[in-house]
């Protein structure tokens, strides 16, 4: 008996901005309701950035009015907060709207565990930086959390960490670091503690995508209403996943995807260093050179 998630991510309703096109996102979300209705979705998760923001105020409406979308949706959800829904607002804004805590969180479904890694959405910008920041305890609670989990996990996020490459994104081709955390390295590592089958999913980059890194499985889903890939017009992307023995996600809409997988417990032979300096080249270079 296999277990269904729906999913949606990067919403962004408000005014179109850049390629995305806010002003239908509300007409997209009444689709989403039908489409989790009609696929007898079990449980949908919200990977963030619901709203495009202004400002405080407007952030506010905004997210009000995605939350009065989402009561729609005949189905448990679990939402996460993507930077957009941070900029003007605070976790506990979002909180209240949502009526929902946006602290990590654990939920086991079917045979399969859920690890809701809501680490910190929020873009610094300061005078000598901007951007996201990994903290302390966002990475010791996923390595712990991967630690003790004792079945197959999906570890769901706003924010990718596979660091894989972005040429030909419209956002992020000419800003890599911002399409992921500064020592996303630490939270792959800490995946890496898991003695199950892990497969990762996130929002943000506003394409769909497969990374696999150290045997572990990185998916990103579509915006809601993004156009840089649909000359124009919104993906309307929605996702469906099916957990069981295998785990199979398709996306729907004007940039459909599909992707299946059996995942299981491998980890991958740690890389070379650089030939330059790895030790054993420099000894053959050294006998070469007195030879």
């Amino acid at each position: 008996m296999s277990t269904r998630i729906a999913i949606v991510t990067d919403i962004h309703h408000g005014k179109p901005s850049t390629a995305k096109r806010g002003d239908m996102a509300l007409p997209l979300m009444e689709d989403f309701a039908r489409y989790v209705r009609d696929g007898g979705a079990d449980l949908v998760l919200d990977l963030g950035d619901r709203i495009s923001d202004e400002n405080r105020d407007t952030d506010l409406r905004l997210e009000a009015e995605v939350a009065e979308a989402f009561r729609a949706v005949e189905a448990p959800i679990l939402h996460l907060n993507g930077n957009h829904d941070r900029d003007h607002l605070e976790v506990s804004d979002n909180e209240g709207i949502l009526g929902e805590t946006l602290d990590h969180g654990v939920v086991d479904i079917g045979g399969w565990r859920i690890v809701l890694w809501r680490a910190d959405t929020r873009i610094r910008r300061m005078p000598d930086y901007s951007g996201f920041v990994l903290t302390e305890p966002d990475v010791v609670w996923l390595s712990r959390t991967m630690q003790a989990s004792d079945r197959p996990t999906l570890v769901v996020s706003h924010v990718p960490i596979s660091g894989h490459s972005q040429l030909g994104n419209y956002y992020f081709e000419n800003n890599p670091a911002s399409s992921t955390y500064p020592m996303a390295e630490r939270a792959r590592a800490a995946l890496s503690r898991a003695k199950v089958p892990v497969v990762c999913l996130a929002g943000h980059v506003h394409w769909n995508t497969v990374t696999t890194v150290d045997g572990i499985t990185h998916l990103t889903q579509q915006s809601l209403t993004e156009s840089f890939t649909t000359e124009g017009e919104p993906a309307g992307a929605m996702g469906m996943i099916e957990l069981g023995d295998s785990f199979r996600w398709e996306v729907v809409g004007d940039d459909p995807f599909s992707f299946e997988t059996t995942p299981r417990h491998r980890r991958w032979t740690p890389p070379l260093p650089s030939f330059a300096d790895h030790p054993e080249a420099r000894v053959r270079r050294a006998a070469a050179a007195a030879s």
